[in-house]
């Protein structure tokens, strides 16, 4: 996938870094939130004072300095100049924590709203998206975007502005009392200091962008493998595994060593450029107190005035060298924020009306890419409290069927209606609460059985909650768990069955009540004792609802009104199932061929129940 907007890979980091900043800018300045720009003012206010008061505070020292180098001394004269300079400090501090609490509030909704737009706009993407990126990593690239956030706007604000005007400050301050040299020695020291910065973290940014992005690929080689534990030891592949994440380890490695040895050299440039600095305006004020043009005071005033300059240069280095990074690490994340939805709702669509649970597809043609078609030119209608079952073999475009109801892609052409209405033309979100899906393949959150049973219908109370696994003929199952509803069901949620997760995701289909319910080979897990209860309760779900079945069990859709066969994206035939099989086709052949395994499998169980087999021959294929 493309992005929408720039590419910074074509563009130049300026740029890049440029329209950065002007993407993050409407979460700092709100439209809709005067308070918060209330805030943002009454900060850059207080930032404003606290550095004047700095500023300041070493013309107190120096009244000190040279109210005590006078032949007279007045002792609560300099008594008065150096509580002034110790509250002068008090207060400095005090505006500066001040500010930092004002725009707290600032600084924390802008983290959390562009936080919630990327987490919002992840779930707006299309499902082609999300199979083609690795959320390993895409994981990796929001935590550290985040965090950049964070730290650009903190310093940003309190370092790099405050900085640039107290170089201002204190260049017009050695320019009006102590002329031209030491303005310069100030000024160079300043302009060469910072070229310096630049042109070394521009240079040493490459091993960071590379420490970035072996850090991605350990990160998402990490997860994948902790994801698929179960295969990894099915393979007895730890050591393969171990291997491919030390590969990225050491790439790693090799970048942050790199990138520490340059910043050693940046570290080291930056000292001598102070210490020249400092040295050449120390020589020009001491001369100035020989020669009787300064002061004792005035020599003091220029060290602490030039220090207390450094300080913040100094950290400007850092500052720099980590706003860069934080830029590099926001282009990633406004990158996800600028990827085409893809699916997006038409400006004047409505909310779908359900008044009969009508499905129709008329003429439909769709593929995942252009060199390869997977549905031609499909028709079928579901009417209402119909099942229609559609089976054929494996790739033939059934699971695709499901996609496209759900609006997980669009159609490339034809059209599919729900009670006459063009699902294109109606709301995603008002499509996807009509339908109600059992999945083959159930995935569970990290969370207890109530929450996954719920999440069909959040708001829900216990006792529905309940009843719906009833329904689903898991509720004595949870019942005899040490923690019942509120047990834990693992990663993905394997601490379950294969059985009981297909049944946790029947439950909570029927918890969400739908209009038309959506089968998609839903007891393809199940043992037949299972299936039997699970599809008398599929049965009952199914009443006077619009169902559509994917199957691969024959056995299980004999009974649908209508019976669709599929085959390389093409319906191949259509009837009922005992129309299907007088007509000895494609369905015919697939009927007769599950049934002639089904009998050789009862066969090998009498066997073994007779005792002529043991399950272990059955295991070698005896």
């Amino acid at each position: 996938m493309r992005t929408a907007g720039f590419d910074p890979a074509a563009q130049g980091d300026t740029e890049a870094h440029f329209q950065t900043l002007k993407s993050m800018l409407p979460y700092v300045w709100p439209k809709d939130r005067p308070s918060l720009r209330l805030r943002v003012v009454i900060a850059l206010g207080l930032l404003a004072v606290a550095k004047a008061v700095t500023v300041y505070t070493p013309f107190l020292l120096k009244g000190a300095v040279d109210t005590l180098t006078t032949t007279e001394i007045a002792i609560v004269v300099p008594v008065g100049f150096i509580a002034a300079y110790g509250l002068a400090r008090v207060l400095s501090q005090a505006f500066a924590e001040l500010r930092d609490w004002i725009f707290a509030k600032v600084g924390q909704h802008a983290i959390r709203s562009i936080a919630l737009s990327t987490f919002r706009h992840m779930h707006g993407l299309s499902l082609r998206f999300h199979l083609e990126r690795r959320m390993g990593g895409l994981s990796r690239v929001i935590e550290r975007g985040t965090k950049g956030i964070d730290f650009l706007l903190r310093f940003t604000l309190f370092n790099i502005i405050p900085t640039i005007l107290e170089i201002a400050l204190v260049g017009g301050i050695m320019l009006y009392n102590y002329g031209i040299g030491l303005a310069v020695v100030t000024i160079g020291t300043v302009v060469g200091y910072i070229s310096f910065t630049f042109m070394i973290t521009e240079w040493r940014l490459k091993y960071r962008r590379e420490m970035n992005s072996q850090d991605t690929q350990a990160n998402t080689k990490a997860i994948d493998s902790l994801l698929n534990f179960e295969t990894v030891k099915y393979f007895g592949n730890e050591a393969h595994e171990a291997r491919r994440y030390d590969v990225a380890l050491e790439r790693y490695e090799s970048a942050a060593v790199k990138s520490q040895a340059s910043l050693t050299l940046l570290n080291v440039g930056q000292g001598v450029a102070m210490a020249f600095g400092l040295i050449a305006a120390l020589i020009l004020s001491a001369q100035g107190v020989v020669d009787g043009s300064m002061t004792l005071g005035d020599f003091v005033l220029i060290h602490t005035l030039l220090l207390q300059l450094f300080m913040p240069l100094n950290f400007l280095g850092f500052v720099y060298r980590e706003i860069k990074q934080s830029l590099v690490d926001m282009e990633k994340m406004f990158e996800l924020l600028r990827v085409d939805t893809e699916i997006e709702d038409d400006a004047d669509a409505k909310p779908l009306k359900v008044s009969h649970s009508r499905v129709t597809f008329e003429n439909v043609e769709f593929s995942y890419e252009t060199r390869r078609g997977i549905l031609h030119d499909v028709s079928f209608e579901v009417l209402p409290s119909q099942t229609i079952a559609i089976v054929g073999p494996s790739g033939a475009g059934k699971s695709t069927i499901s996609r496209l109801l759900y609006r997980f892609y669009d159609i490339q052409a034809g059209r599919i209606l729900i009670d006459g209405q063009d699902i294109r033309h109606v709301t995603q979100a008002s499509l996807r609460s009509a339908i109600g899906i059992v999945p083959q393949d159930t995935v569970l959150f990290n969370d207890t059985i109530r929450y996954n049973i719920r999440y069909g219908r959040p708001e829900a109370s216990d006792a529905e909650v309940e009843e719906a696994a009833r329904l689903a003929r898991i509720s004595d199952f949870i019942e005899s768990l040490p923690d019942g509803y509120d047990s834990m069901v693992g990663e993905r949620g394997l601490k379950l069955s294969g059985g009981e997760k297909q049944r946790v995701a029947i439950a909570r289909t029927i918890l969400k009540d739908p209009p038309i319910l959506l089968l998609d080979e839903a007891t393809s897990a199940l043992d037949t004792h299972t299936e039997k209860e699970i599809l008398a309760s599929l049965d009952e779900v199914a009443a006077n609802r619009t169902t559509l079945i994917i199957a691969h069990r024959l056995s299980t859709i004999v009974d649908a009104g209508e019976i669709l066969v599929l085959e390389q994206g093409r319906v191949v035939e259509r009837g009922r199932h005992g129309e299907l099989l007088d007509r000895n086709g494609q369905y015919a052949a697939m009927w007769h061929k599950q049934q002639e395994a089904a009998e050789a499998r009862a066969r090998l169980d009498r066997a073994v129940e007779e005792g002529s087999l043991t399950p272990l021959d059955l295991d070698v294929g005896e």
